[in-house]
């Protein structure tokens, strides 16, 4: 504990005695001594005591009193018996009374000032010891013998150890008790001998523990106690647990450290994105070449092989829609869902995926439960399910059972064990956990990190779970992860509950695709800064059936346009000299009505808040297949042909 000191020796007397009563007292017994003595004893002179005695008592106006006391009894007693009224001798007696008394009180002005200085003191003293000792942190003093002088209530907390068995306690002793031999800091010896030597303080970050064993993260900040000549007497140090700063930093530098691979991953799968194009694209036209009879005898084995080229592509392209999505420039389409229904619906695919060795328990839902709706895109939440499977299958390579399930969950603000942090209120709750090997804590504190994988090389990219936590952040939701060493790993995903759904029934089911429409020499500028893709493009659309002008750059677009004109506008979004949101304005501000069409890699933030299309802006995704790109401008032309044909016949009838 930290004592308080006792009140001070002058104040203490003076409470105990009474020091002003004795001064009156003595005036009393004077003066009726010399009544009784008469003319023969005059001892006047003794009243003075009086005065002087309550001067003790620190208090002015008491003396005053007393003074004045005194002053009243030599006149009276003067007058009678001592008949000395008017003489030299009384005028002396009234004389040293006032003298005495005027003496007096300055005297009890100065005691009392230095009691109150003395008060002030001592509130002051108790009020830093009760700062002290309330503080959260650990302040614990000792003398230059090496002994603890002073033990806190905070370090009682940090340390778990009891003042009243410190105190006393060899610092030696208590250095073994909580601090662990290996701790990164200075030696008690060599921090004793920085003091004395002068330092106003030593500063170090280290680690102590509790005694239950629980290590935390500290800094301490040691100064010296100086007596009141300055001399150093004794060492304090200020100990504060920062484990939860340092979980903060740490996770803030991971979050800086995703932040950088996400740009750098955005940036190399919108490249990736061009290559896969140019590459799937001239292998379609590679296998429509060799399914040419003649040729097809001549190389029989051409076709086959182009088809597993291209699915390598596709395994590309997929691998290259993972880095997007973790780096939330992926293009999305959210939609009402049902959380339970995307589970049910993807059931068939895990039970093939995971093996037969792993038993797959769903949660049914409660026939008279509410729907648990959430807004996403349908495809990525298949993906976090599938995902996590996967994850899951590889936890256990000798069989063990997966349960996934679905239910609502009220969180609280800011809960520190999820990521993102989640605002407040009601969530759809979904678990996958498994009965596999299990996690180390430090695996699992990693387990999202873009390209961590303990898997043997080869056999996983490191972006499975790194995906599944960029979907989940974009959707507005929240993730975490408990997990033991062979007692398997639990995976809770929360997301926002919807609470009115869109009838997703009132939207038509789409039909089998039709075959594109014929292009009917509509004239199509395609603007794309990678020259070989762009010839590729232009060669989909004029077997098509559409006429085509190809730009590598805004500024060369305007110009052709200038020259020849087009009918429909096909750019890329991301190009270094003119991005294609600002060449499409500037088209349009010439050709109103012009239908554009944007493709890329990724929208980089051209497309909208949180990259989100809207139903007015026409997009398609690279790498894209002929029939979708064919499909998608025949759309676009078959909607202004329809537009221009209005026009026209509103104004002839105008």
């Amino acid at each position: 504990m930290w004592h308080t000191p006792e009140q001070s020796g002058v104040a203490s007397v003076r409470h105990r005695v009474p020091v002003v009563l004795m001064a009156v007292a003595a005036v009393t017994a004077f003066a009726a001594f010399d009544a009784l003595s008469g003319k023969e004893l005059i001892i006047l002179g003794a009243l003075v005591a009086g005065p002087g005695i309550a001067a003790g008592a620190g208090r002015p106006r008491a003396v005053l009193v007393v003074g004045t006391y005194a002053l009243t009894l030599v006149n009276v007693l003067a007058w009678w018996p001592d008949e000395i009224w008017g003489s030299v001798q009384y005028i002396v007696f009234n004389a040293a009374v006032v003298a005495v008394t005027g003496l007096g009180m300055g005297i009890a002005a100065q005691i009392r000032a230095v009691e109150r200085a003395g008060i002030r003191a001592e509130k002051h003293w108790r009020t830093l010891a009760a700062v002290v000792e309330h503080s959260d942190d650990a302040i614990v003093a000792t003398d230059l013998h090496g002994r603890l002088t002073a033990f806190n209530a905070g370090a009682e907390r940090l340390y778990g150890l009891r003042a009243e068995d410190m105190v006393g306690t060899a610092v030696s002793a208590f250095a073994a008790l909580a601090t662990p031999p290996d701790a990164p800091e200075p030696s008690g010896p060599e921090v004793i001998a920085r003091i004395t030597a002068g330092e106003v303080s030593v500063a170090f970050e280290s680690v102590r523990v509790h005694r239950d064993g629980t290590v935390k993260d500290v800094s301490v900040v040691v100064s010296p106690i100086r007596d009141q000549r300055g001399a150093v007497v004794g060492v304090s140090s200020v100990t504060r647990d920062i484990s939860a700063q340092h979980r903060a930093e740490e996770k803030a530098h991971q979050s800086q450290r995703m932040a950088s691979l996400g740009q750098l991953a955005g940036g190399v799968a919108h490249d990736f994105n061009n290559l896969l194009g140019i590459m799937l694209n001239f292998i379609d036209f590679a296998r429509e070449a060799v399914t040419a009879p003649q040729v097809a005898t001549l190389i029989p084995d051409a076709s086959p092989d182009l088809g597993k080229a291209r699915l390598a592509g596709e395994r590309a392209v997929d691998l290259t829609r993972q880095l997007l999505t973790f780096t939330r420039q992926d293009t999305i389409h959210p939609t009402d869902l049902d959380v339970n229904a995307s589970i049910a619906e993807i059931s068939a695919m895990l039970t093939r995926t995971i093996g037969e060795n792993i038993k797959l328990i769903t949660g049914t839902p409660a026939p008279a439960g509410p729907a648990l709706i959430i807004r996403a895109d349908a495809g990525q939440i298949q993906q976090v399910l599938l995902n996590l499977a996967v994850n899951a299958r590889d936890a256990m390579p000798d069989g063990g059972t997966l349960i996934i399930e679905a239910s609502l969950a009220d969180l609280e603000d800011q809960q520190p064990s999820l990521n993102p942090a989640p605002a407040g209120g009601c969530y759809v709750r979904l678990l996958v956990s498994d009965n596999g090997v299990g996690m180390s804590a430090d695996v699992a504190s990693r387990v999202f990190e873009p390209f961590y994988t303990t898997k043997p090389k080869g056999h996983g990219t490191g972006l499975g779970l790194a995906t599944v936590y960029g979907i989940v952040a974009e959707a507005g939701g929240s993730i975490n992860v408990y997990s033991e060493p062979g007692m398997g790993t639990t995976f809770r995903v929360y997301f926002p509950l919807v609470a009115t759904a869109v009838d997703q029934d009132a939207v038509p089911a789409a039909g089998p695709a039709a075959a594109p429409p014929d292009g009917h020499g509509f004239c199509v500028l395609v603007v794309e800064d990678e020259r070989v893709l762009g010839e590729a493009v232009a060669r989909i659309l004029r077997a098509g059936g559409y006429r085509t002008l190809s730009a590598d750059s805004g500024p060369d677009a305007l110009k052709l346009d200038a020259e020849s004109g087009c009918d429909l506008l096909l750019t890329d979004l991301i190009m270094p000299e003119m991005s294609g949101r600002h060449l499409a304005e500037k088209m349009l501000a010439r050709h109103p009505g012009l239908p554009v069409l944007y493709m890329s890699g990724y929208s980089d933030g051209l497309l909208g808040s949180e990259l989100i299309l809207d139903e007015q802006t026409a997009f398609i995704e690279k790498p894209f297949t002929s029939a979708r790109l064919l499909n998608q401008i025949g759309g676009l032309a078959a909607a202004a042909s329809t537009t221009t044909s209005e026009r026209s016949a509103g104004a002839g009838t105008g």
